[in-house]
């Protein structure tokens, strides 16, 4: 079994040590997975985002008024000064306008149950509370990490690193990603999606003045300034202010083709299909805007009554743009923007100069372990140094088989296990020695030694181990890493220490039938 296990270990680190072009030729039982590399070896790009929570705010408490006041209209009560602050909306209720049997206080409940109301000379104050406003942040930050991921992940890139820092910033590390301009692209969009319908009754001027009625607003083109109107100006849209069908319901979207042209085909959940057929039978001839991130990608006329749930969106898309849109619908939509507020590259070569000093720091501990145990137990070191070896290709293998990334610190983890892998012959060793000592024969100061010395083993790397499942528990990043090489390796130790170092020197005892131990 042990010798089965050996040769599964080797099997799976060989694609580590073989050229890309061999790795090809492989049979498809083979495994051609190797150790990924993490930023610090391998290079890539690192950026620090910032969650806009002040904005992300205003932008609520703006939604909070426009229900509120749908609220008020619904229920005919009269109010003045309705107005949305930063972190409030606040409101002057027309008393005598508020019916018997009216509870104003269910109004304001309606809009946001978690809203605090006040009242103070007349005018009533919504807010939240402090905690409340914490927890908010705090599920935007969870939520906008998770979007992240999945965006990073659907660009193909091994083991990004997302994590957040603080309460409001999330670090991003992409390893082997050179140009991180592609990477600030995808997460510098909302990508908040939404279809309105555009308001037919403004005319020409009233756009170009930009004066618009209640309940209408004005956006710009996407792309505009790549095609101006023929007077020079942007082109925009009057479109209604309310959203007549949310991105929410999409459930999936591809880049594909029409007439040569790429476009994104687009599916709804079963209740989007619903308002989608709905809403297209009862608009034919009107034009119908969709919304990303506040610019319209385009606004075709609605020819017809679409009740299949599916629909396109056209707009001048190279084969990059679209898929990249796609993507971005697919991932969702960010709950607030994420401002970059810092932004690196790890070039290649300092990844490689990384490795290089990693190696040989590894290379020259390793030796002069080996080395070390050598000139203490000579062939019962030569026995121990074979252990170690195995002990390596173990870590490489499990590494190999998890997918798990090696960083710098990682590499630290397994320099730091091959001493603890002889610390262990260490003790089996010195136990053996006083066994006969005591005169015991060979066989039996054998026997006794794994036995005795294996408590103190198992004791002496358990401990280790749950020092490192804390640093990998309350650790980030690298920590992690340091933590993840050193959990592998202390398991590794236990079974290269004594299951593999048991079987060599049992197996030479039966051969050789010693008359004394040459230890």
């Amino acid at each position: 079994m042990v010798l089965l296990v050996c040769a599964y270990c080797a099997i799976l680190a060989l694609p580590n040590v073989l050229p890309a072009d061999v790795k090809e030729k492989f049979p498809s039982w083979m495994p051609v997975d190797t150790v990924p590399l993490g930023l610090d070896l391998r290079g890539g790009s690192h950026l620090l985002l910032e969650l806009d929570f002040d904005r992300y705010m205003r932008e609520h408490m703006m939604n909070m008024r426009d229900q509120l006041r749908s609220a008020l209209r619904k229920e005919r009560i009269g109010y003045l000064s309705l107005q949305a602050k930063k972190d409030h909306v606040s409101v002057k209720i027309r008393q005598d306008t508020v019916g018997e049997g009216v509870s104003l206080d269910t109004i304001f409940r309606s809009v946001d149950p978690d809203l605090q109301v006040k009242t103070s000379e007349g005018v009533t104050t919504l807010e939240y509370t402090p905690q409340k406003e914490r927890e908010i942040q705090a599920h935007l930050l969870q939520q906008s990490i998770e979007i992240v991921d999945r965006r990073v992940n659907e660009t193909g890139t091994k083991e990004p690193i997302i994590q957040r820092q603080g309460t409001d910033r999330i670090i991003v590390q992409v390893p082997g990603l050179q140009d991180p301009s592609q990477l600030k692209n995808l997460l510098g969009k909302t990508a908040k999606m939404n279809f309105h319908l555009v308001n037919e009754s403004i005319t020409g001027q009233q756009v170009a003045s930009g004066a618009m009625p209640s309940g209408t607003k004005l956006l710009v083109a996407d792309g505009a300034a790549e095609r101006l109107e023929v007077d020079g100006s942007m082109p925009r849209y009057p479109v209604y202010s309310e959203i007549a069908l949310s991105g929410e319901l999409l459930i999936n979207a591809n880049a594909t083709y029409q007439e040569g042209q790429p476009i994104v085909d687009f599916t709804f959940n079963s209740l989007g299909a619903r308002k989608f057929g709905e809403i297209t039978q009862a608009n034919i001839g009107k034009r119908f805007a969709v919304v990303l991130d506040n610019k319209v990608i385009t606004a075709p006329v609605i020819r017809s009554a679409i009740l299949g749930g599916r629909g396109i969106i056209e707009g001048n898309f190279t084969v990059e743009s679209a898929n990249e849109l796609a993507m971005l619908l697919r991932a969702g939509a960010l709950p607030a923007p994420l401002n970059i507020i810092e932004e690196r590259s790890v070039g290649p070569s300092l990844g490689q100069d990384s490795i290089d000093a990693g190696t040989l720091a590894a290379i020259v501990g390793t030796t002069l372990v080996m080395f070390f145990m050598l000139m203490s137990y000579g062939l019962f070191g030569i026995f121990a140094n074979i252990a170690l070896m195995i002990h390596l290709l173990i870590i490489v293998a499990a590494m190999s088989l998890l997918q798990i990334t090696l960083t710098l610190p990682g590499i630290a983890g397994i320099v730091l296990t091959m001493g603890m892998a002889v610390d262990a012959n260490v003790l089996i060793y010195e136990r053996i020695r006083d066994e006969v000592r005591v005169g015991r024969s060979p066989a039996s100061a054998i026997e006794h030694g794994f036995k005795i010395a294996f408590g103190t083993i198992l004791d002496s790397n358990i401990t280790t181990l749950i020092a490192a499942a804390l640093l990998y528990y309350y650790g980030a990043g690298t920590v992690k890493g340091f933590a993840v090489t050193l959990s592998i390796g202390i398991l590794s130790t236990i079974f290269a220490s004594v299951m593999i170092c048991r079987m060599i020197i049992y197996g030479w005892a039966r051969n050789v039938k010693p008359k004394r131990i040459p230890i």
